[in-house]
């Protein structure tokens, strides 16, 4: 008898353990990321270049797959990558980029369809370098996005449309497309995009949209467009901000103004600039001094600017937080500090620290943080 109540005690004993062990495993949280921690707000994505939708940087890939949940091509579908020739389309990065965000389950957007810069030389001119007339170009327009959105049919939710049309004051770029055709280059291009995908959506994307002059005159765009029939279903807020600019409250202010079109809002090409600004106009007499103005951090950032600059893409990050219902989707331009387009900007060999994650791959301290306090919560 006490030897049956001694086998029923352990039995006992070791469903309890068991028991235990399952409850401990259960609790067990797995380790946040950006997409666990901002996915129930909006998308969150990266600009990823060539090296990194082939595969070949690996530290990069694992990053965005980790981390993000959507993408967009830095450089590969832009006009003089996509369409070099007027008769020849080269798709194999486009290919490529398409194909690793549908391998991982990722969202993807098409980036750019009509552009005045990266803009292939024969788009816009005769063979003799002269603006050809209105017809040809909306012609060349439409072959031109029938045949990439065509392409991708229902493999990409949105494209940028038209990128950066609108100048600072309000007015239009003087581009070839604004010179031939006028302000209508725009409604034709959303016109063409949608006929080619009708359930793709379609954005606005232009930088520096905190100037009042820009802002009314891109709302005014978008409800002209909508006006008209045409669908706009989100302007996109380039991020490409500096250490003192610009204020918070001007860019708060575009937000809503956007969102008031009824359109979403997109921050699209989100970095920011550790350097100070330089004026490359001044009379510097010493060129080892402009030299050292321009480049300040060759090595490293100081810890001092490293805090300031955390410090601040906070505030960015809590403004995205607190506006997350018309904000869709966050993207930063590039993985790591070394893809970053602000190197070697405006002047070879410049060295900045612009993005989220640093050199060797690892977060900055306010991504860090962000993680953190998900793990608290």
């Amino acid at each position: 008898m006490k030897g049956k109540k001694l086998l029923l005690i352990m039995v006992a004993g070791a469903a309890l353990c068991a028991c235990a062990t399952r409850t401990s495993q259960a609790v067990v949280k797995e380790e946040p990321t950006l997409k666990s921690v901002l996915g129930d707000k909006f998308l969150i994505g990266v600009a990823m270049n060539t090296f990194q939708s082939s595969g070949r940087d690996t530290n990069g890939v694992n990053i965005v797959k980790k981390h993000f949940n959507a993408i967009v091509a830095e450089n590969c579908m832009k006009c003089q990558t996509i369409h070099p020739q007027e008769d020849r389309y080269n798709f194999r990065q486009a290919d490529e980029f398409v194909k690793f965000g549908e391998d991982n389950g990722l969202t993807v957007t098409g980036h750019c369809l009509i552009w005045h810069s990266q803009l292939a030389p024969w788009f816009c001119v005769d063979k003799d370098g002269n603006n050809v007339s209105p017809e040809v170009l909306k012609q060349r327009m439409k072959d031109h996005i029938m045949t990439v959105v065509g392409r991708y049919k229902g493999r990409i939710k949105g494209w940028d449309v038209v990128n950066e049309a609108i100048m600072e004051n309000g007015s239009y770029r003087n581009s070839k497309f604004y010179q031939i055709l006028g302000e209508e280059f725009i409604p034709l291009a959303f016109q063409y995009a949608h006929e080619a995908d009708p359930d793709a959506e379609l954005y606005y994307n232009d930088y520096n949209m905190h100037f009042k002059g820009k802002r009314d005159a891109v709302v005014k765009l978008v409800n002209d467009m909508k006006a008209r029939g045409l669908r706009v279903d989100a302007v996109g807020m380039q991020g490409h901000v500096g250490m003192n600019y610009p204020d918070l409250a001007d860019f708060e202010q575009s937000i809503v103004a956007f969102a008031s079109t009824g359109a979403k809002v997109m921050i699209t090409e989100w970095d920011m600039s550790a350097l100070p600004e330089v004026n490359r106009t001044a009379n510097i007499a010493d060129t080892v001094a402009f030299r050292k103005a321009l480049n300040p951090y060759p090595v490293s950032l100081p810890d001092s600017v490293s805090e300031k600059w955390n410090k601040r893409m906070a505030e960015f990050m809590n403004l995205f937080v607190k506006h997350s219902d018309v904000i869709s989707r966050v993207t930063a331009w590039g993985v790591s500090d070394g893809d970053s387009w602000k190197n070697g900007f405006p002047v070879r060999g410049r060295k900045d620290y612009a993005l989220l994650f640093d050199r060797d791959y690892q977060p900055k301290p306010f991504v860090k943080d962000l993680l953190e306090k998900s793990i608290t919560k």
